[in-house]
């Protein structure tokens, strides 16, 4: 099956991205307003809520991969 470990690749990246936002918002020349933005970005990936649940087979999972790199993409804005 393609699609598994191409999921699994995209979880990885994710993890790095979260620790790089991490890492920029420990940074005292980051900006309050992109601060913000990424505690609301790491407290949605570590929060159990999600806008769509992961119990709903396939769907609720990819909100997680599709929604994340977006707010990070902005966040990195």
């Amino acid at each position: 099956m393609k699609l598994l470990p191409t999921l699994k690749e995209q979880a990885s990246r994710l993890k790095r991205e979260l620790h790089a936002l991490w890492l920029a918002y420990s940074d005292p020349r980051t900006p309050w307003s992109a601060r913000v933005l990424i505690v609301c970005i790491i407290g949605y990936a570590l929060s159990p809520i999600d806008l769509i649940p992961d119990p709903i087979p396939i769907i609720g999972h990819l909100d997680d991969l599709i929604l994340l790199p977006l707010a990070i993409a902005l966040a990195i804005r």
